[in-house]
């Protein structure tokens, strides 16, 4: 069971917007899984490599709007 104090703390926390929800959630994650000193590198190569891609018309991207449905019909299935 949480102790008053977390839930405190997790109220609160909730009320800030998403991105700095997500930044906590993420600071939060890497403290109880251990840093990876090679993963920051290996996701700014990842992104540029997939940035590549789009500029080049080698992928396309999908509308979000598309994504979202996508994720919708799956979790209703």
């Amino acid at each position: 069971m949480v102790d008053r104090n977390a839930q405190a703390v997790a109220a609160q926390l909730l009320t800030l917007p998403a991105p700095d929800r997500a930044r906590l959630a993420a600071l939060l994650l890497a403290s109880l899984e251990g840093v990876d000193s090679g993963a920051a590198e290996a996701w700014d190569t990842e992104i540029t490599r997939r940035a590549a891609q789009l500029v080049t018309g080698e992928v396309s991207g999908v509308p979000a709007a598309d994504v979202f449905a996508e994720v919708e019909r799956r979790l209703q299935a």
